[in-house]
């Protein structure tokens, strides 16, 4: 095996384990002993527990900015594009369901610079859903309601969905996307 496919690997079990029993629980011999062998044989391919975390926080974070991004550059109302960020989440969930249990659940544990980086991501990416959510109301396109309302109620539901989409029996994506642009738009009545 390929060193590069070894680290991919070893990131994929890691965030397996992390999202069954939480980071602090998993240690780098158990990350091994899935994998089926010796734990230091993975430091040959990673410095340790921290450089994994670090990775995949890193690169679910990197793709929310990346889609927030293409929102926030292209043109259209503030319901597309709030269209666009629901549908750039149920996305990204589908691919990195279990890498967002890291995101949500371990990234306290970062370190140095990796834990200022995801925070300044984090931090300018629900900025720019409030900027869009405040565009909205003020242009008569989303109801007056207090836009940290709205916002928390959009992103912590788009935040746990990973939690509801494994244990649906992973609905069809378009559906997904068409019925959670709905019910969050519109709501139920």
């Amino acid at each position: 095996m390929k060193p590069a496919s070894r680290k991919i690997e070893i990131i994929t079990t890691a965030s397996r384990l992390f999202k069954e029993k939480g980071y602090n629980a998993v240690s780098m011999r158990d990350i091994a002993q899935a994998m089926g062998i010796k734990a230091s044989s993975l430091y040959n391919h990673i410095s340790g527990k921290q450089e994994i975390l670090s990775t995949l926080i890193l690169t679910v974070a990197r793709e929310f900015t990346n889609g927030m991004e293409q929102v926030v550059s292209k043109k259209g109302t503030s319901v597309e594009k709030i269209e666009k960020i629901i549908a750039f989440h149920i996305d990204i969930t589908v691919t990195y369901s279990e890498a967002l249990a890291a995101l949500n659940n371990d990234w306290m544990h970062l370190q140095d610079d990796d834990l200022k980086q995801f925070v300044n991501m984090r931090d300018d990416y629900e900025d720019n859903v409030r900027i869009i959510i405040k565009e909205g109301i003020k242009a008569g396109e989303i109801e007056a309601r207090h836009p940290e309302v709205i916002l928390f109620s959009m992103l912590s539901t788009l935040r746990t969905l990973y939690l509801w989409y494994e244990k649906r029996g992973k609905l069809d994506v378009n559906i997904l996307k068409r019925d959670m642009v709905a019910v969050l738009l519109k709501g139920i009545v």
